[in-house]
C-alpha cells in the first residue's frame, strides 16, 4: 500500500479531518486505535508547539498488518514529557493513551525539528 503523505497546518479543525484521512486510507472501515492515535500526535502538536504550527503527517501500511503513524513538526526543542495526571485533570492523558494502545512508539530529531511516531498491529 502507497503512504499517506500530507502537509498540513495544525488546527483544532484539522484533528477530526486527518481522522478520516487515516480511516480512508486504511480502507474506509472503523480503526479506532489509529484515529485515536493520530489524534494525539497532532493535538500534542497544538497544545505544545503551537496552534498553526505547519506539519506533515504520514500513515504507512505494511502487508505484515502494521500500521505506522507519523507527525512532524519544526520544534525540536517542544519534547514530549508523559506525566501522571490528577484525576480532575481534562489534560495530560495523551502519551499513557498512545502507551496504552501502540505497540511501540518514540520521538526522534529531525533536521526539519521532531517526528513522533507510533506503530500499530491490526
Amino acid at each position: 500500500m502507497k503512504p499517506l503523505v500530507f502537509d498540513l497546518l495544525a488546527l483544532p479543525k484539522a484533528v477530526p479531518e486527518v481522522r478520516q484521512a487515516v480511516r480512508e486510507h486504511l480502507g474506509g472501515a472503523p480503526c479506532p486505535e489509529a484515529q485515536l492515535c493520530v489524534s494525539e500526535l497532532l493535538t500534542n502538536v497544538i497544545a505544545h508547539v503551537g496552534e498553526g504550527t505547519p506539519v506533515t503527517v504520514r500513515v504507512f501500511r505494511s502487508p505484515g498488518g502494521r500500521t505506522r503513524l507519523e507527525v512532524t513538526d519544526p520544534d525540536a526543542h517542544s519534547w514530549l514529557i508523559s506525566r501522571q495526571p490528577a484525576p480532575d485533570d481534562e489534560t495530560g492523558r495523551g502519551l499513557l493513551l498512545l502507551d496504552a494502545i501502540a505497540h511501540r512508539w518514540g520521538v526522534w530529531l529531525t533536521p526539519a525539528g521532531k517526528t513522533v511516531w507510533c506503530e500499530l498491529y491490526s
